[in-house]
Formats: C-alpha cells, sequence, structure tokens
C-alpha cells in the first residue's frame, strides 16, 4: 500500500498538469519587477504577506519549505536572497528550474519530504517560507521542530497554516458534517471522500497543533493574520479559513 506522503506526491503531480494556481511559474515581468523593488509573495490565497515581515534579504540564506512551483522563489532571488527550496512534488521542482534557466540564476530545488528529517545542517537558514502545505502532513510537530532546528538564532519562520473550519463543512459549505479531526488514515469515510475529491491525503490541524506547535518547538510568535479561501461561500461571507504565522528563533 502506498504512503499517505507517496499519494499527495502524486496528486500534486497532477494538479500541476493540470493548471493548479500554485504550480503555475511567476512571469518573467513579474520578476523583472521585483529586481525592481515591486513584488509581494502569499503564505495564504489572497492576502500578501506584509512587507514588514519580509526586512532586508540581500544575502540572507532562505528556505521555500514545500515551497515549490517557482512563485516565491524566484521573487526572493530576485531581491537578492540565496534560496533553496524543498518539495516532495517533482513537477513543483521543475518549475524552479524552468524559471531559474529562463532568468539565468541558480537554485538549490531538492525533491524532498518535509515528514522526513530535513537534509540540512542544524542553523543553516536566516528565513523559512512555509507556505499552506501542512494540511497534507499528519504530524506538524515534527515539520516545526525540524524549521527550529535548521534557522539560524535570530532567523524567522513565516508559516500559512489552515484551521479546521476548511474540514467542517459539505462542499457547498452550507452543514457542518464532519468530526474533528479529520484524518484519512484513521476514519475510512474520510478517506473515500478524498478519494472521490482526487484531494489526495489532508489532515486537519487545530490551533493547539500549529500555535501550540511552533511555541513548544522554541518559537516566539511575533505576529500573525487571517484569511479566506478566495472563494466559495465561507469566503462571500468573510468567514477566516487560513492564518499566517511570523515567529521568531530568539
Amino acid at each position: 500500500m502506498k504512503s499517505y506522503q507517496e499519494i499527495n506526491k502524486e496528486t500534486i503531480d497532477r494538479w500541476v498538469e493540470g493548471g493548479w494556481e500554485w504550480g503555475k511559474p511567476t512571469t518573467h515581468e513579474d520578476y523583472v519587477n521585483a529586481k525592481n523593488g515591486h513584488w509581494q509573495v502569499f503564505l495564504t490565497p489572497t492576502v500578501a504577506v506584509p512587507q514588514n515581515w519580509l526586512q532586508e534579504l540581500q544575502g540572507k540564506k532562505i528556505l521555500g519549505l514545500a515551497s515549490g512551483g517557482g512563485q516565491q522563489m524566484p521573487i526572493f532571488t530576485a531581491v537578492g536572497g540565496e534560496c533553496t527550496v524543498l518539495d516532495y512534488s517533482a513537477k513543483q521542482i521543475e518549475s524552479e528550474y524552468l524559471v531559474a534557466k529562463r532568468e539565468g540564476y541558480e537554485i538549490n530545488a531538492i525533491e524532498g519530504d518535509m515528514t522526513k528529517k530535513l537534509p540540512f545542517a542544524d542553523e543553516t537558514f536566516d528565513l523559512i517560507f512555509h507556505p499552506v502545505s501542512n494540511c497534507y502532513v499528519e504530524d506538524v510537530q515534527h515539520v516545526f521542530d525540524e524549521a527550529y532546528r535548521v534557522l539560524k538564532k535570530g532567523g524567522t519562520l513565516l508559516s500559512g497554516l489552515n484551521n479546521e473550519i476548511n474540514y467542517i463543512v459539505d462542499n457547498d459549505e452550507k452543514e457542518i458534517i464532519w468530526k474533528m479531526p479529520f484524518n484519512p488514515l484513521k476514519d475510512e469515510e474520510a478517506r473515500a471522500f478524498m478519494q472521490k475529491e482526487d484531494a489526495g491525503m489532508q489532515f486537519s490541524h487545530n490551533m493547539t497543533e500549529q500555535l501550540g506547535g511552533q511555541l513548544k518547538a522554541g518559537f516566539a510568535l511575533i505576529d500573525l493574520y487571517e484569511d479566506t479561501n478566495g472563494f466559495g461561500r465561507l469566503h462571500d461571507m468573510n468567514i477566516k479559513t487560513y492564518i499566517a504565522t511570523r515567529a521568531i528563533k530568539f
């Protein structure tokens, strides 16, 4: 039987081939604009990361954690960052190399799995950029522990996080139908639903796991903001289903 990580890797590769929004590489125009000081990046669907979360990046070592696709790393490279990206989707890694070749820079793009020990030495990076992806991981504490390990002292972890609201409702977002936690590895009905929707293997995580998990790893939480999904009934009602966090390793 395939592991849930293998299922998710294959699912995301399919999504990218089908034109998935988060698998579309940044344009040449956006890259040039970033070089000229006009740019933005996203941890969650619709709200751009505040500029004061991203201080001077020139010469900083940046890890895009589950951040492949050629969207954020080209921007960080354009503004002077030294970028590494880790993603278990081969297609997302291909996009990183595609943009790097097009724009004439080098990137360390690794096809790897963040549910395992990260292939980096302790205190390697100044910044970890970790957009919404923990929903594809059963144990988020491991992710935060590893992020803490590979960050330098004074380094920053920027994370995009799902909240449980995304997992309690039906497809029309009108009724509460799922008991929490949502875990297709422990609930056959949830697993069947994920397979039917071609949604990979996704997991709900509460704020104890996600905010508390960062604190437990040793981070100090500095700031946060919330966001909607960008479409659907919950979005139309301005119900926030995502949270972005800024945490520091002191």
